[in-house]
């Protein structure tokens, strides 16, 4: 990053310092004299919110590629998945059940690092929501193969903070989930989902809903959990309809287990982009 000093230009650090020495009087005290980028409360007004939605896209942006993060693997699943030291204090039985998927995405986040980690260790990495479940299973299995993983939290009207695994340096936090899943995507070589619920459904039929329609380029696609999967959503009645084409079903891969996935995304044959949907 580029010393701010370092412009022929007077900088926007060095006035906003500045201001905060301005005399004391009615003029510098009222609100229309605050420096419009340093006023928090002119920065959340309804009117604002096209300059907001472009600093959350930028900000993240910007401190990747500071970061030097050239690809990630993207990892959805459920905040509600407990690990399975603890899935005695899980609501349901079910849930109690999913917890196996917690200790295979640690697992896949694991071997994923420690294979990004035999290059530079900026390609293939492991980003998730930040938050606890899935998403914690994802950052652990990265902290557990000594590497780095990138969160991207959200404000939720219940507290949530980023789990203690996400590496500080990539761990943002978004207002706008829209600006948040472009971010999920912006880098991606894969995306793998776990069981979820409403979120994880939105965030992997938003991906699909992209491959589908070319919009994004085909990248490999794993559902971990085909019991799950097909339990919830009936991919073939889509198919017979109509809604979908059939050659859609190939767009997406059932896996168990982290070695599956590994396997699968190490031997994955590129097709080519969709700009031509058929059938949608």
């Amino acid at each position: 990053m580029k010393d701010h000093r370092d412009k022929p230009f007077r900088d926007a650090y060095t006035d906003r310092e500045a201001a905060k020495g301005a005399p004391s009087t009615p003029q510098t005290r009222a609100p229309a004299y605050k420096l419009a980028f340093s006023d928090d409360e002119f920065m959340c007004r309804d009117e604002l919110r096209p300059v907001r939605l472009q600093l959350e896209l930028l900000k993240p942006e910007l401190m990747l590629d500071e970061q030097g993060i050239e690809s990630t693997i993207v990892m959805f699943g459920g905040a509600r998945i407990p690990e399975p030291a603890k899935k005695d204090s899980a609501r349901t039985k079910t849930l109690a059940d999913l917890s196996v998927f917690y200790d295979e995405a640690r697992e896949f986040a694991r071997l994923m690092t420690l294979k990004s980690m035999e290059s530079n260790g900026k390609e293939n990495v492991i980003v998730t929501g930040g938050g606890p479940g899935v998403m914690e299973a994802g950052n652990r299995g990265a902290v557990d193969a000594g590497g780095a993983s990138i969160g991207l939290n959200i404000v939720l009207p219940f507290e949530q903070a980023p789990n203690e695994y996400v590496t500080p340096d990539l761990c943002f936090n978004f207002h706008y989930f829209a600006i948040r899943k472009m971010h999920f995507l912006m880098r991606a070589r894969a995306i793998t989902v776990f069981p979820g619920g409403f979120g994880t459904l939105d965030e992997l039929f938003e991906a699909l809903t992209l491959i589908q329609t070319g919009r994004m380029q085909r990248v490999p696609f794993l559902l971990f959990g085909k019991a799950f999967w097909d339990g919830i959503i009936n991919w073939d009645v889509l198919a017979d309809a109509g809604t979908i084409s059939a050659e859609d079903l190939d767009l997406f891969r059932f896996v168990d287990t982290a070695q599956e996935a590994m396997d699968l995304i190490e031997n994955w044959e590129p097709a080519a982009r969709r700009d031509k949907v058929p059938g949608r």
